[in-house]
């Protein structure tokens, strides 16, 4: 009788220690999944900063500019495409493009000295360049993030929590191919 209530103890400690796992697991993985979300959250909103500037710079710079037409069609094209974006991988292209035709922007403005000493210009492109590198900080608190999730839902025995319950590993936000060029602009 007592070796049967010492294994039946023994059986219920075992159990209480697998669910005490279990739920620790799946605790802990909610917890970097919703840390991943709201990060995202956060490159989402500067996004959203700079796609509401982008008008405004746009009407200030363009009446000095109506010949780099070229610039303001791919930023209107890029900014449709952001609005448009469903998906993460969607947001993160049309964001890259949309990055890639201010750079040119801001290139071209440089070569403009009337344009320069525009205040309202000056003070959007100076909101516009904070905004990037808002930018670019949340992008790489993403990326953190990111990593972590994914180290932890890859880690033995996490791995196992994960494919069960169905979480799953998360895009990091990569450059798009050739930004580390600077965007060339020429004057003909």
């Amino acid at each position: 009788m007592r070796k049967g209530l010492i294994a039946v103890v023994l059986i219920l400690l075992v159990v209480v220690v697998l669910v005490a796992f279990t739920f620790g697991s799946y605790n802990s993985l909610v917890t970097l999944d919703e840390d991943v979300n709201t990060q995202w959250a956060n490159v989402e909103s500067k996004l959203q900063r700079r796609f509401d500037l982008i008008p405004n710079l746009v009407e200030s710079v363009k009446g000095a500019m109506a010949q780099e037409q070229e610039i303001f069609t791919a930023i209107a094209d890029a900014r449709a495409r952001m609005a448009g974006a469903k998906s993460l991988s969607e947001k993160v292209e049309a964001s890259n493009q949309l990055e890639g035709a201010l750079g040119r922007l801001l290139v071209v403005t440089e070569n403009y000295p009337v344009l320069k000493s525009n205040e309202n210009v000056t003070a959007l492109m100076d909101e516009l360049a904070g905004t990037e590198n808002r930018i670019s900080v949340e992008r790489d608190r993403y990326n953190e993030v990111v990593s972590k999730y994914n180290s932890a839902i890859r880690r033995f025995p996490k791995n196992i929590m994960a494919g069960m319950f169905g979480f799953e590993k998360r895009p990091y936000f990569e450059a798009t191919q050739g930004a580390d060029t600077a965007p060339e602009v020429k004057f003909d």
